[in-house]
C-alpha cells in the first residue's frame, strides 16, 4: 500500500532521500531501510560510512541480507557517534571488562562456599554435605543418629531443662 501511494507521488520521500534532498525513486534502496520516521538513523549512518558508501554496499548485497547488513550499519553508527574513537570495539571491551570482574567475584563467591562447607564439616564430623557420606544419602535408615553424635551435634544450642518440657509455652 505504501508503494502505490508512492506511485501517485503522496508518500513521503525515505530519512536518506530527505536528508540528501532529492527525489526517492520508486526503487530507492534506501527506503525500506531508512523510514522517513526515522531520520536519524540514516543520519549517523551517512555521516559515519557515507551515502555513496551505503548505497554501493547495499547493491552488492542479496536482498536477504540487507536488513542485516544495515542494521549493522546502523549499530556502529550509533557507537561512532557516541565513542568516535573506539565505536563499537569500546562498547564490546567495556562489556569484557564487566565480565572478567563478574567472573572473579563469582570464584571468590565460590571459594568462600568451599571455604564454609569445609569449616562446617571440620565443626560437625560426619556431618558434612558430601554427598556420597551415608549421612545425607536421605535413606531413612542413614539418617539415625547415635546419642553420642547428638552431643556434638548440638552442642551449640542451648540446655533445655527437662522440668520445663512438660509446661506448654503457651501457658500463662
Amino acid at each position: 500500500m505504501k508503494e502505490s501511494s508512492r506511485k501517485q507521488g503522496a508518500a513521503s520521500p525515505c530519512a536518506a532521500c530527505k536528508l540528501l534532498r532529492r527525489r526517492c525513486a520508486q526503487d530507492c534502496v534506501f527506503s525500506p531501510y531508512f523510514p522517513a520516521d526515522e531520520p536519524q538513523k540514516f543520519a549517523n549512518v551517512h555521516r559515519v560510512f557515507g551515502a555513496s558508501n551505503v548505497n554501493k554496499m547495499l547493491q552488492e548485497l542479496p536482498i536477504h541480507q540487507r536488513g542485516d547488513a544495515v542494521s549493522s550499519m546502523v549499530y556502529e553508527a550509533n557507537a561512532r557517534v557516541r565513542d568516535p574513537v573506539y565505536g563499537c570495539v569500546g562498547a564490546i571491551s567495556s562489556l569484557q571488562q564487566q565480565i572478567d570482574v563478574l567472573q572473579a567475584q563469582l570464584a571468590l563467591a565460590q571459594a568462600e562456599v568451599v571455604h564454609l562447607r569445609v569449616r562446617q564439616s571440620t565443626n560437625f564430623p560426619g556431618h558434612g554435605l558430601c554427598p556420597d557420606s551415608p549421612s545425607s544419602s536421605g535413606s531413612p535408615s542413614s539418617k539415625q543418629v547415635s546419642p553420642q553424635d547428638n552431643k556434638g551435634m548440638f552442642s551449640h544450642m542451648d540446655i533445655v531443662d527437662e522440668a520445663s518440657l512438660g509446661e506448654s509455652m503457651w501457658s500463662c
